[in-house]
């Protein structure tokens, strides 16, 4: 992965952050790795743990952010959370699997969109 898309992937995942912040959530994690793979974000508030998705782009020739999150994605991630909750042993009456669509185009802020319970 080149040095251009890392840093755009990390600048989406520092707005998506935010945006959980200032919506009064706690964020948890940020990039939390094992050997099946990655957690973009997980925030929380009391009584829900949130496992957010988030995908960064330049525009929209390649379609909208959020489409590139497969049903094989999302299994993954539900995997995932499983395996993070585990290792935490976290407690919560509700989990929910988020998608933060952050687009950045040239000269412009970052927009973001946040589908909560996308899947």
């Amino acid at each position: 992965m080149s040095d251009r898309r890392r840093a755009l992937g990390a600048a989406g995942e520092d707005t998506a952050a935010a945006w959980y912040e200032v919506a009064g959530y706690e964020v948890l994690d940020r990039n939390w790795r094992c050997r099946e793979g990655e957690l973009d974000l997980v925030v929380a508030r009391p009584g829900v743990v949130v496992f957010c998705e988030v995908k960064t782009r330049r525009g929209d020739a390649f379609g909208a952010p959020a489409e590139s999150v497969t049903r094989v994605k999302q299994l993954r991630i539900r995997r995932l959370a499983i395996r993070w909750l585990a290792e935490r042993g976290e407690r919560a009456p509700t989990i929910r699997f988020d998608v933060a669509s952050v687009r950045k185009e040239p000269g412009r802020a970052h927009d973001i969109e946040v589908l909560e319970g996308a899947f």
